[in-house]
């Protein structure tokens, strides 16, 4: 297990965060993983603390790969193979895009280069499919974030939000057809309408905790969501809730859930075991490796908690 301290955080970042997961693979023969937990280097957190354990020392790769993700590519080993990765991370108590003004688009012509194939149709994003709907329902709104606000608002009254009802398959396309799906499927329909109107829409996956906003479910797992580039500055839209969140820790991003898997697996292995955390907790109560204890948790309230300054 390999322990990391970084540079505190800024005084702006007040409130703290323990974020983490736990996946256990069993090897029936040869098998490895790529592996994206950690979060990815953000101006919205900082990482104070962070574990990371690869099984009994398994042998491991890292790697950054074309969208700036942080992958490890790791040999499994015969049997029972845990991953666990538990962080201290420090985040705004504003919500999202609070400090960002509405930007214009830019046209494909005065786009970066890098951002161009986030304009274009992928695996999950099949946006070619939906050029004709797009424009029926969007078409009269003006261009830019009124537009993309348009979208989600209407993905999020539009799609029924059902747990457990992802499939690897959907494309958003599927997800349209059928009007459910769970958080990933809201991310691959928002990407693909806002690409039918070139503007660049990347899908993005980390965790999201409950603060100032409760979660009756109370599930804790990976979210996904959608940014796009407006002007000079990528913004967060998600339509799975459709108001603007507090505490996003990114992990990982792509044009679509192939970027952003948590893992992905090579050869015979099968995910046995799966828990994921993201909650609020008190300024320097919780330490990385200590037992989860969801008594010292401050979020799944309408309150939102602050720590004290330094």
């Amino acid at each position: 297990m390999v322990f990391n301290e970084v540079t505190l955080p800024s005084p702006t970042f007040d409130v703290t965060l323990r974020v983490g997961c736990s996946l256990s693979y069993h090897v029936s023969g040869q098998a490895w993983l790529l592996l994206q937990p950690k979060p990815t280097p953000n101006r919205n957190h900082a990482v104070v603390f962070e574990a990371f354990a690869l099984g009994h020392n398994l042998p491991a790769e890292r790697f950054t790969d074309s969208h700036g993700n942080q992958i490890h590519r790791v040999l499994l080993a015969p049997g029972t193979n845990t991953i666990r990765h538990d962080a201290i991370v420090a985040v705004s108590s504003q919500p999202d895009n609070h400090d960002l003004p509405p930007s214009a688009p830019l046209s494909p012509g005065d786009l970066p280069p890098s951002l161009l194939r986030y304009t274009l149709p992928s695996r999950y994003c099949d946006s070619d499919k939906l050029t004709n709907f797009a424009w029926q329902k969007f078409g009269q709104v003006p261009h830019g974030w009124p537009r993309a606000q348009a979208i989600s608002q209407w993905v999020h009254d539009n799609i029924e939000y059902r747990y457990g009802s992802g499939h690897s398959e959907l494309s958003a396309c599927d997800v349209l057809a059928r009007g459910h799906g769970v958080c990933r499927d809201f991310a691959h329909l928002v990407i693909a309408l806002n690409r039918t109107f070139n503007v660049p829409a990347r899908y993005v996956t980390g965790h999201l905790p409950d603060i100032g906003f409760p979660d009756p479910e109370n599930h804790m797992d990976f979210h996904a969501y959608a940014e796009i580039y407006l002007g000079g500055h990528w913004f967060t839209t998600d339509a799975r809730f459709h108001v603007p969140r507090i505490g996003r820790v990114k992990v990982s991003c792509g044009q679509d859930a192939v970027d952003g898997a948590f893992s992905t697996i090579f050869g015979g292995a099968a995910l046995t075991h799966f828990q994921v955390w993201a909650y609020q907790v008190p300024r320097g109560t919780v330490g990385v490796g200590d037992a989860l204890d969801f008594s010292k948790r401050l979020d799944n309230q309408w309150t939102i908690w602050t720590d004290p300054m330094r």
